[in-house]
């Protein structure tokens, strides 16, 4: 059994039982047929428990009665009742808490030996009254499960008539449960029009009933039952956060609260469930709402792939890979910015919408609360890596790039890109790969969208000076720093190792996000590209030493490739601030996304 509220907020007494619930015939001929109905509220394994059970619901609620209703099962039944009277009661007494939500109807032959009232005979039962209760603080209870239910069999005229009783809510309820068995696409308006019906007919079909698209009583039971007892494994509660200003339906078996961390709650996994919650709140302006909406999509919890919605109050972000799937939602209320993301295993479909749709249903601002810009921060880790407690995502690898031409092509190592599912510039800018040659150890790329680089690479077409200085611009730290780095160095020959005489080699000491930077002479001019260190040939060789592509076969790929390269002779000099600068305008980071 689910919640019990052990106080009722009856506001009326006299206007429940002024209500049509006493049986249109006596008591004891309603009890001397074998179809009465009656209300089972809850069984017990045992007697001794039932007793219990029952003496307390006796205290607080004429007309209840004991039987045992099979195997070792002992249940608490309220009745008996005519059909229209038990169906009018089972709405009442529910919708005030007085009973379970799961409480059902039975008939008399699905009932056995009476164990309550002592000595006493079901046909000389008094009309049941229900007597307001005193208020006290609802008390939860876990029970055994609930026995299968035994509703009466309706005929298709029958059903329509049972059908009209329901309120607009529990018409609305039947359409999500049946939304959530997989049968009904439409909105959730309470109005059984053709897409209702034909989703009624469909779960008959599929549960082996007749499909006659209006459902029984007891096969309205049935199928709220599926959605009920997903919505109990996961256990979804309201949940309210003054704090943060947020009221919101969570599941609280799959999640608990971790700690804040400005502007989020954290909600971490509990008992090993895959599941993850986190709540938005922070005071600002549609600024802060698309600046938020900028920021969370650099997130580890917002996967790459999936649609994004922006308006002016309000953005959707949802994303997915080969593990999880995220939803986030945040809206510009009361002065603030409020949402939730809900990060959820990948193929568990069901229960996520399941969970979403409450989330999303049960979501509000409580004000303009919201938590305070330095919330949770004062214990939190510091880590660059982290944005208020959340992996920014990284890229599989980044290395460094320079731009060739005017319309932005960028020309990097091979390694850089290759296996990604994902190629960026300077991690804005999504980029195409047109041409690699692993031999070389060269890629070319072409940016997405045109670009206009301040600076081009100039390659200088004459055989640099022996000894001469040189220059490496790139990203040594791929991408921390936000700006790339120059490494100072000398020329020590113009072959490889092995006579390679379209190898340079360097004296420099760089670092691995360095490779595929441009290696530039005193004057600025382009004699190379820094190609990765390698220990191919099992030999260690000094940190100092490093390679490059040299301009000409770099230029001779470019051309093979449609790009014709700008070529230079001059043999100048140029003070290092300004190499520094044009490396800078000229050098770009080159990331590879997986």
């Amino acid at each position: 059994m689910k919640t019990l509220f052990t106080s009722a907020m009856i506001a009326s007494a006299t206007a429940l039982t002024s209500l049509s619930l006493i049986p249109q015939a006596t008591f004891a001929q309603t009890a001397q047929t074998q179809n009465a109905i009656w209300i089972q509220v809850e069984a017990r394994p045992s007697l001794r428990e039932a007793e219990e059970r029952v003496r307390d619901y006796a205290s607080r609620i004429d007309g209840v009665n004991g039987f045992r209703v099979g195997g070792r099962w002992y249940a608490v039944v309220l009745g008996p009742y005519t059909q229209a009277a038990a169906d009018i009661q089972l709405r009442t007494l529910r919708a005030q808490g007085v009973i379970p939500q799961d409480s059902f109807l039975v008939r008399s032959r699905d009932l056995r030996q009476q164990f309550w009232p002592i000595g006493a005979a079901t046909q000389t039962q008094a009309p049941i009254v229900i007597t307001p209760l005193p208020e006290t603080n609802p008390a939860t209870e876990t029970t055994a499960p609930v026995l299968p239910v035994t509703l009466p069999d309706e005929t298709k005229r029958e059903a329509q008539a049972s059908e009209r009783l329901l309120t607009r809510e529990e018409r609305m309820e039947l359409q999500r449960a049946l939304q959530f068995a997989g049968f009904y696409n439409s909105g959730i308006d309470g109005a059984f029009g053709r897409g209702t019906r034909a989703s009624m007919s469909a779960w008959q079909e599929a549960r082996g009933f007749e499909p006659t698209g209006v459902l029984t009583s007891k096969q309205r039971v049935a199928v709220i039952a599926e959605r009920t007892a997903v919505l109990d494994s996961i256990g979804m509660a309201a949940h309210e956060d003054q704090d943060a200003g947020i009221a919101i339906n969570l599941p609280g078996a799959m999640v608990e609260f971790d700690r804040y961390e400005a502007p989020f709650a954290h909600f971490k996994t509990k008992d090993n469930s895959p599941a993850k919650v986190i709540l938005i709140s922070q005071t600002g302006n549609q600024d802060t709402l698309f600046g938020l909406y900028d920021i969370l999509q650099t997130l580890e919890i917002v996967p790459e792939n999936g649609p994004r919605k922006r308006k002016d109050k309000e953005f959707t972000l949802t994303g997915e890979n080969s593990d999880i799937i995220s939803h986030t939602y945040a809206r510009l209320v009361d002065g603030t910015v409020k949402g939730f993301t809900l990060v959820w295993p990948k193929g568990d479909d069901k229960r996520r919408n399941l969970v979403l749709n409450e989330m999303q249903n049960s979501f509000r601002s409580l004000g303009s609360n919201a938590l305070a810009d330095n919330a949770g921060l004062d214990a939190a880790v510091q880590d660059i890596d982290l944005m208020s407690g959340l992996d920014i995502r990284r890229p599989m690898v980044s290395r460094s790039g320079f731009f060739v031409d005017d319309k932005g092509m960028v020309l990097t190592s091979a390694d850089a890109v290759a296996n990604c599912s994902r190629i960026s510039i300077s991690e804005e800018q999504d980029a195409e790969l047109i041409a690699r040659d692993d031999a070389l150890g060269l890629a070319l790329l072409k940016p997405v969208s045109l670009q206009a680089p301040r600076v081009v690479a100039s390659f200088l077409t004459t055989n640099p000076r022996l000894g001469s200085d040189i220059a490496v611009s790139g990203y040594s730290y791929e991408g921390r720093l936000g700006s790339p780095s120059m490494t100072f160095g000398t020329l020590s020959d113009i072959a490889g190792l092995q006579g390679q005489t379209d190898l340079s080699r360097l004296a420099v000491n760089t670092l691995p996000g360095d490779a595929g930077g441009p290696v530039l002479d005193a004057g600025g001019a382009v004699i190379g590209m820094l190609l990765p260190r390698t220990e191919d040939t099992g030999r260690s060789l000094p940190d100092d030493v490093n390679f490059a592509r040299d301009a000409g076969s770099t230029a001779e790929f470019l051309a093979s490739n449609g790009v014709t390269p700008t070529a230079t002779d001059a043999l100048a000099s140029m003070d290092p601030v300004d190499i520094s600068t044009l490396a800078a305008d000229m050098t770009v980071l080159v990331s590879c996304w997986n």
